[in-house]
């Protein structure tokens, strides 16, 4: 096992597994986010990455992942071998590096992280950083058609954006991550912005754009493409009307994604896809198909089975409110009862206050970590705000636990606030159905 000194430790090229590979890389750099483009870029030239096919970036502060997942199962559709990276994961990190619709296997992300270390010299990468350019070292390597590309972090100096997109999409700008991307929508926006290019398509699905968006667009020359002026959806009772630079179509089916909300996602999907006719055709019946296959976990995701269980990582006021929507379209005849945690960085009371209404008992579970919440706080804000009944628990399991204790059939769980607060219930989950000896999925619920 040779190893060499990088500065940052000792660096082992012997690295076999993918756990230990990822492992490695979590304490590579002293900073969790470090945003910036010339390290990674730096390390772009050593690999020689020059992707030859188009590549699609999605940013905005919600709707992204979904975007991406519209576009994904499209282009799939259509025939295209479709490499798409996409973050954060829930259970396992080869959720973020998909080809042909499937999650890379351990051994091909162990070939693309090894290629990286050796290619970065001394450069000092995040985790984020170094899965970046290891995903798109794989998508040049088990050749894709095109790359889908979801930003992780604003979009002008995120990782993502050491590449050229031939096409660029927002989908919404509200305020979140403001110690990185600043206060206010204008800044934020600004931020977003950085990934169009001069002469190239950017769609944006926000309904009211800051300016910081439009003027950055303007400034370098990109074709921007804004929702109501240039394109948008209209729903018509069970099918939509799309419209856009070269027309209507009509009949088209809601997108298995839930919620109202998520027309606004396909219209821009749709869009960017007119845009790149050229060079990537796809027919009518392909977009049909593909919005129905789409999908993505924990993103208003109803379980099948009673009571019912949602899981949504909703972790801002926007999208707390898209989830406040979509729980009141859904209608009720029980109670809804809501396993709550969520990062202390976070606008917790602006989530409590889009929710607090339809909401009829709070069980409430600290986060581990630094940036994690505890079930104390977030019982004092709760309280601030003047929710009762709350419940404060030891982990997000044994919140989870109790709701299931308590709900009937006619009853909902909510699972919601965080990445890290869906992923604790789908990782019991999955540990329940493959034992079914210890215990019931939805617990015991009362008749």
């Amino acid at each position: 096992m040779s190893t060499t000194n990088s500065g940052l430790g000792t660096r082992d090229s012997g690295l076999e597994t993918l756990a230990q590979w990822l492992e490695y890389i979590e304490r590579l750099h002293p900073k969790t986010i470090a945003l910036g483009l010339e390290r990674v870029n730096r390390v772009k030239q050593a690999l020689g990455l020059q992707p030859p096919f188009p590549i699609i970036i999605v940013g905005g502060t919600n709707g992204k992942g979904s975007a991406c997942a519209m576009l994904e199962a499209i282009l799939a559709q259509a025939g295209y071998r479709v490499g798409c990276y996409t973050s954060p994961h829930l259970l396992r990190y080869n959720e973020r590096v998909r080809i042909a619709r499937a999650e890379a296997p351990d051994a091909d992300l162990v070939r693309a992280f090894a290629a990286v270390e050796a290619a970065r010299g001394e450069v000092p990468l995040t985790y984020f950083e170094f899965g970046t350019l290891a995903a798109l070292w794989l998508f040049v390597a088990r050749p894709v058609d095109v790359a889908v590309l979801e930003v992780g972090l604003g979009g002008r100096l995120d990782a993502v954006n050491v590449f050229d997109a031939d096409c660029t999409v927002v989908t919404t700008v509200d305020i979140d991550h403001v110690d990185y991307l600043g206060a206010d929508r204008e800044a934020i926006g600004y931020e977003k912005a950085g990934i169009f290019r001069s002469g190239r398509p950017a769609v944006c699905a926000d309904a009211a754009p800051p300016a910081g968006l439009t003027h950055y667009a303007a400034e370098i020359g990109a074709r921007l493409l804004l929702i109501g002026a240039d394109f948008g959806a209209t729903a018509r009772g069970a099918q939509w009307q799309y419209w856009g630079p070269r027309g209507k179509r009509n009949a088209l089916p809601h997108p298995a994604l839930r919620g109202a909300h998520q027309l606004g996602n396909a219209a821009a999907a749709i869009t960017a896809l007119e845009c790149l006719r050229q060079q990537l055709p796809v027919t009518m019946n392909d977009i049909r198909i593909g919005l129905l296959q789409a999908e993505i976990p924990g993103r208003f995701q109803v379980l099948p089975g009673r009571p019912a269980v949602i899981l949504d990582v909703a972790h801002n006021p926007h999208a707390a409110r898209a989830l406040a929507a979509n729980l009141a379209a859904m209608g009720r005849a029980g109670r809804t009862l809501a396993v709550f945690a969520m990062l202390k960085d976070k606008d917790i009371a602006g989530v409590i206050t889009a929710l607090q209404t339809l909401v009829g008992h709070w069980f409430v579970a600290g986060l581990a970590g630094p940036r994690g919440a505890s079930a104390a706080e977030l019982h004092q804000m709760l309280a601030a705000a003047g929710v009762t009944p709350v419940t404060p628990c030891a982990t997000v399991a044994a919140a989870y636990a109790q709701a299931c204790d308590m709900a009937t059939e006619n009853d909902r769980i909510l699972v919601f606030g965080s990445f890290y607060t869906v992923a604790a219930v789908m990782q019991l989950l999955e540990h329940q159905k493959a034992s079914p000896a210890k215990g019931e999925i939805r617990g015991n619920p009362k008749p």
